[in-house]
């Protein structure tokens, strides 16, 4: 679902896009492609990795490092690589746990498995749909960043703003990978909220007091 809406709305905007899965003739990506129009096809994940110039990782959290070991280190290089994944886990049912937590993170799992990548968390925080149309929700509200390129956190930053309609006020940059942990384990209160508003339409919006 995620992977779907992040590649419609780019493809909206005049992107091209390739969906990656484990078979180039995956039914749901062969779907989307035929609806999204000429700028979108699919491939494997090795063909996405090939063909992007950033990457977006979508994939469920617990298989993020499989799904990228099928996209191969030389096919991914020094890309940025958006890691939008939680590390999820529903084996005692919902709510789920988190499969690494407190000194860790999928994203520092990623960033170690691939250290030529340029990894960057981002829009993990919120629903999808809030993910491509901020303006859903009134007011200002926040998102977060982490990585450890300062160059590819600006040009994501850039991204959010020009592709989905983030306004730079409220990117947020939390630091270096490691604040990956915090914008992960966020989930397992995200979904806690989710189930008492019974809507997943709702974000953050951090208030600061003025400098002294």
């Amino acid at each position: 679902m995620v992977g779907n809406t992040l590649a419609s709305k780019l493809v909206e905007g005049g992107h091209e896009v390739m969906m990656g899965s484990r078979t180039r003739d995956n039914e749901e990506a062969v779907a989307w492609t035929k609806s999204a129009g000429a700028r979108a096809s699919q491939g494997t994940f090795a063909d996405a990795a090939q063909f992007g110039e950033v990457v977006f990782n979508c994939t469920s959290g617990g298989k993020s490092i499989e799904a990228l070991r099928q996209a191969k280190a030389a096919e991914l290089g020094d890309r940025i690589l958006i890691d939008v994944s939680n590390p999820l886990v529903f084996a005692a049912g919902s709510p789920p746990t988190l499969s690494v937590s407190n000194t860790d993170s999928l994203a520092e799992e990623i960033q170690r498995e691939f250290p030529n990548l340029r990894v960057v968390k981002a829009l993990n925080t919120v629903n999808a749909s809030i993910m491509v149309n901020p303006a859903l929700l009134p007011g200002d509200h926040d998102l977060f960043i982490c990585g450890n390129d300062e160059n590819a956190k600006a040009k994501v930053a850039r991204g959010l703003t020009d592709w989905f309609g983030w306004a730079p006020q409220n990117i947020i940059d939390l630091g270096d990978i490691t604040a990956a942990r915090g914008m992960e384990m966020w989930l397992i209160l995200w979904i806690r909220m989710m189930f008492a508003f019974k809507t997943p339409m709702f974000n953050l919006h951090i208030v600061r007091a003025s400098a002294p």
